[in-house]
């Protein structure tokens, strides 16, 4: 009889990764872990506030006990600072408009975590994504896979991973629809079977990046003129990293008609306004892409794709550029494609691949 291999499972404190756990324990050795990536100090968060890693720390360890494996806490902080955190400020400094939970996956859970999974001898990780991994017998590659309940598909933040990640990563709930995965946690009796998914980024509870920006940063930015398209001065602005493409509400200025923001210019401190029609285009360019096969396709070819994480896939047309980015020519024009965020490709239900939507016609 075969020793039963080790796995080790990304245990966030919620009820995702706790019913990976459960599943994974019938054919595995499980082993619970919870990144502690940062304290309120780290975020500048008050001391008289809940920080939620603490919170998902003690529920991940519940869980575990519970289940009756070990569990254990590392300490990625300083990688998560450089990685994600300080990625995020700067991204946001350049007039971009960053996922930090794709900067999380690419360099924490499925490099950091995976590193340390295998030094201490497992044969695996294992995280609560809702994604399939299936090994094409053809192709001899890995391939990633939409999960199978389409409201909960996490697709969208894992392009980024290679062909070796894969193969040492287990998803067990992407075949399972949310309902199913609490039903789950409840028959085992667990305590966060009801707990609700987390919507903010996990270093800015309240939602506010720029005041996040600022006192992380220690700097202040100044206020700038809103302008129109011809570069005509409609007010004020209150600090550039406070605007985002495709926002309306917060700008402060009344032109008689709904007024969105259409482009930054940092160099200039203006935030170009427009109307809703100014903010859809057909084409977007991304760098620093990734090929889930590792193979990047040399002719044009057409896909599925969406820039935004909530977004429907939309046909296209992908055509590979010389210097390794992408160009993504939708059939309709797309509203918002914002620089910073990701475009992703499919393949029906397959990720290709994707990368990082930069400024037009120019490396980012």
């Amino acid at each position: 009889m075969s020793e039963r291999k080790k796995v080790l499972v990304a245990m966030s404190g919620g009820v995702d990764s706790s019913v990976a756990a459960i599943i994974l324990m019938k054919d595995y050795d499980v082993i619970g872990a919870t990144l502690r990536l940062f304290t309120n100090d780290d975020i500048k968060l008050s001391k008289n506030r809940s920080c939620c890693s603490l919170d998902d720390v003690e529920d991940a360890r519940l869980a575990a006990n519970k289940l009756g494996f070990n569990h254990y806490v590392y300490n990625f902080g300083d990688r998560f600072k450089e990685c994600v955190i300080d990625k995020f400020n700067n991204s946001y400094i350049n007039g971009l408009t960053p996922n930090p939970c794709i900067d999380c996956n690419r360099f924490i859970k499925f490099d950091a975590l995976l590193k340390r999974a295998e030094l201490l001898e497992n044969d695996y990780i294992a995280t609560g994504h809702y994604v399939r991994r299936r090994f094409n017998e053809k192709t001899g590659k890995f391939m990633l896979l939409k999960g199978l309940d389409p409201s909960k598909d996490q697709s969208y933040v894992l392009y980024g991973l290679t062909q070796y990640q894969l193969s040492k990563t287990l998803f067990p709930i992407g075949e399972f629809t949310k309902d199913q995965t609490r039903e789950i946690a409840q028959q085992y009796g667990l305590a966060n079977a009801s707990k609700p998914d987390s919507q903010d980024i996990c270093f800015v509870p309240d939602g506010d990046y720029a005041s996040f920006i600022e006192k992380y940063t220690g700097k202040k930015f100044p206020d700038g003129d809103f302008v129109d398209k011809n570069g005509n001065i409609l007010g004020r602005h209150r600090g550039i990293i406070r605007y985002t493409v495709g926002q309306r509400k917060g700008l402060g200025i009344a032109l008689g008609t709904p007024s969105y923001v259409i482009s930054k210019n940092i160099e200039n401190n203006t935030v170009t306004v427009g109307s809703n029609e100014d903010l859809f285009t057909d084409t977007a360019y991304a760098c620093d892409v990734n090929w889930i096969s590792g193979d990047a396709p040399r002719e044009p070819v057409r896909v599925t794709a969406r820039v935004r994480y909530n977004q429907k896939e939309q046909p296209a047309t992908l055509y590979p550029l010389e210097n390794g980015d992408i160009k993504v020519v939708f059939d309709s024009p797309q509203r918002a494609i914002t620089y910073g965020q990701a475009v992703v490709c499919y393949d029906g239900d397959v990720v290709l691949g994707g990368g990082t939507c930069r400024f037009d016609g120019e490396l980012a």
